[in-house]
């Protein structure tokens, strides 16, 4: 049976330490919902109300189009072990580019991987978890460097250009203002 909480508990915080994976879901009320799997260790704890992302350059930028113009955000993360278990933290999210005055205080918290392009900040409003019985068992094989690669093989430049060209609207034409007052 699924339970609520206002916020993450220990119990919670050593459950999302320990996965490998996580999802994004988000969307306006006039938007596709967008579903995201996530890796990488690129997700971190900040405190009991809230958690952030390190968000890589990828094809798209739902995440940021859905937040600047609706703002709900939820993360789930789900065991793939003996152990079953799924937690959901749902919220208020909003974007932190590097010209923010609070990114360098939150990219602290991360090891600087290729392709960075914002960091996704998630305040919670109820923590959900639920059985996952039905969720099967995987093997953790490891990460993939497929993403790291090809944004090493950009560079600065081409990020940049790549931004310009695909991550600036939504699949439904909503402004991310990925690089706005840059």
């Amino acid at each position: 049976m699924a339970r609520f909480y206002p916020s993450l508990d220990a119990r919670h915080r050593a459950f999302i330490a320990a996965q490998k994976l996580f999802f994004t879901a988000s969307g306006t009320a006039d938007s596709r919902i967008n579903l995201s799997p996530k890796g990488m260790d690129s997700l971190r704890v900040l405190d009991a109300q809230r958690l952030a992302y390190l968000d890589l350059t990828g094809s798209g930028n739902e995440t940021a189009a859905h937040l600047k113009h609706d703002g709900r955000l939820t993360l789930m993360w789900c065991s793939f072990d003996a152990d079953p278990l799924i937690v959901r933290a749902y919220g208020r999210g909003r974007a932190v580019r590097r010209q923010d005055p609070e990114w360098g205080e939150l990219h602290r918290h991360f090891a600087a991987l290729p392709g960075e392009r914002q960091i996704i900040v998630l305040t919670i409003d109820s923590v959900q978890t639920s059985c996952g019985y039905a969720v099967p068992m995987y093997a953790y094989a490891g990460e993939r460097d497929t993403l790291a690669r090809w944004a090493e093989k950009k560079g600065v430049v081409g990020l940049l250009d790549y931004w310009r060209e695909k991550n600036q609207r939504s699949i439904d034409g909503l402004a991310t203002d990925l690089l706005e007052n840059t």
